[in-house]
């Protein structure tokens, strides 16, 4: 047995894969094709089973690209690395429902880290997208708004031919791969590793900023806006509980991205200052459907910049000015 020798003893070994009803396909009959050890996972470089398979006519073979144990912990289908539960990146459902996993994105404590994953669920330990404390109610609702409940079958299609995009291929209609143009954009160019992790992940990154300006929170076009207007705060709230829960509503985001806190008591509002435009378009993204403090849900909106400050004072004060004149 494979096992039985050490240098494979945390290798993975597995009868059938994890995988969603996109990437399995609209064909009832599938076969599939199988392979011990066949390739090193994508994400903690274990060797494990490889499955391939052609998910229906006309679209291109699949095969599965991370293993069992990286797939569970992350709750992602195996070849897409979608979701399986809302069909979405990772980098969308960890923002809305502000969870990170201890995964390492490094080399280094991969596998060990694999390994102790794969044991811990083994002995009837939760995965870590299961683990942890409250999912604020925001954060499902938009997950609820975004997710993909049916297929998406066209995202099967074979890839598009090399030799058409160079004004070679000769096979014409017989051709088994796509006749266009490639599109060269920052979606085209993705990585395993970045999708898994959700971090600086394209798509991602374009379904948050759609639906934050959907919902009224599209970036302001003067870059020296880095700050957010919180309102609707609960009373007893202070700048201490602030800071804490708007921290631990962007895990991805390192506290010291957070420039200052600014809560103004008398009117239940606070101003979430940031030390860059990126950071506070992360934020603007991750709470676009609000966020939950003490139980209360509260709105957040795009700060002012020196301009609309300078606006405002203008419009309050020309009533006064045009009297003094007359």
């Amino acid at each position: 047995m494979p096992k039985a020798d050490i240098n494979k003893a945390g290798w993975e070994q597995s009868e059938f894969p994890i995988l969603c009803e996109t990437c399995l396909g609209n064909n009832p009959f599938i076969r599939m094709t199988k392979q011990e050890f066949g390739r090193s996972c994508g994400t903690c470089a274990r060797p494990f089973t490889v499955f391939r398979w052609n998910p229906g006519s006309g679209a291109r073979y699949k095969a599965t690209v991370i293993c069992q144990t990286c797939a569970k912990v992350k709750n992602v289908c195996q070849t897409c690395l979608l979701d399986l539960e809302y069909g979405l990146p990772t980098q969308v459902r960890d923002t809305a429902l502000g969870r990170q996993t201890e995964a390492p994105t490094s080399d280094v404590n991969r596998e060990y880290y694999a390994q102790n994953m794969e044991n811990n669920m083994a002995n009837g330990t939760k995965s870590m997208m299961q683990l942890g404390g409250k999912t604020s109610s925001a954060g499902k609702e938009m997950l609820k708004e975004l997710a993909r409940t049916n297929p998406y079958y066209k995202r099967n299609r074979p890839h598009i031919c090399s030799f058409f995009a160079k004004g070679e291929c000769k096979r014409g209609d017989e051709c088994p791969y796509r006749h266009e143009k490639p599109v060269e954009n920052e979606l085209s160019h993705q990585n395993i590793k970045d999708r898994y992790h959700g971090n600086k992940d394209p798509v991602a990154h374009m379904i948050l900023t759609n639906y934050a300006a959907a919902q009224g929170l599209k970036p302001p076009e003067d870059e020296s806006i880095m700050s957010l207007f919180l309102s609707s705060l609960p009373a007893s709230i202070t700048e201490a509980d602030i800071r804490t829960h708007v921290v631990n509503s962007l895990p991805h985001m390192p506290s010291s991205q957070f420039k200052s806190v600014v809560h103004v008591e008398k009117t239940r509002c606070a101003f979430i200052n940031f030390k860059d435009r990126v950071s506070a378009e992360r934020a603007a993204e991750a709470w676009a459907n609000g966020l939950d403090i003490d139980g209360q849900r509260v709105s957040a909106r795009w700060g002012r910049g020196k301009k609309g400050v300078a606006k405002a004072s203008a419009s309050l004060s020309s009533p006064t000015t045009a009297t003094t004149t007359a």
